[in-house]
């Protein structure tokens, strides 16, 4: 087999500044470039963490395109963090929607919460047991 990683993950948004806005303040992530003008029809951002070169979300903004009903979008973006606690008081700072009421464990040890993203998509925190 010759698949080697995930390329990218797209996500169909529906301001795309406001979504480069979040995924940089509240995940940490850095823009690396835009396809199309501010009146395309199609624009694309690509962003990555600071010192990796491989891209890790796209932004999809298709303006005038049919909306993705509820279970066409992404379902939810795994992140791994440390020092989940901080992490999650600093999102119940941010007044995020959809935050859990709390840290959840499961069963191998692994610690996690999650929160919505701008467009509703779900976003999911998580300390690997091996982190804790």
């Amino acid at each position: 087999m010759t698949v080697r990683k995930i390329e990218h993950i797209g996500i169909r948004v529906s301001a795309l500044e406001d979504s480069i806005e979040f995924y940089e303040r509240v995940i940490g992530l850095k823009l690396l470039h835009i396809l199309g003008e501010v009146d395309d029809e199609l624009r694309l951002a690509f962003l990555a963490f600071p010192g990796q070169d491989n891209v890790e979300i796209e932004l999809i903004s298709l303006r005038g395109g049919a909306e993705l009903p509820s279970e066409g979008r992404v379902h939810h973006i795994a992140f791994t963090v440390s020092r989940i606690e901080e992490e999650y008081k600093r999102i119940a700072g941010l007044g995020l929607s959809g935050l859990d009421p709390e840290i959840r464990s499961i069963s191998n040890g692994s610690r996690l919460f999650f929160f919505n993203g701008p467009d509703g998509e779900r976003i999911e925190f998580l300390e690997p047991a091996h982190l804790a």
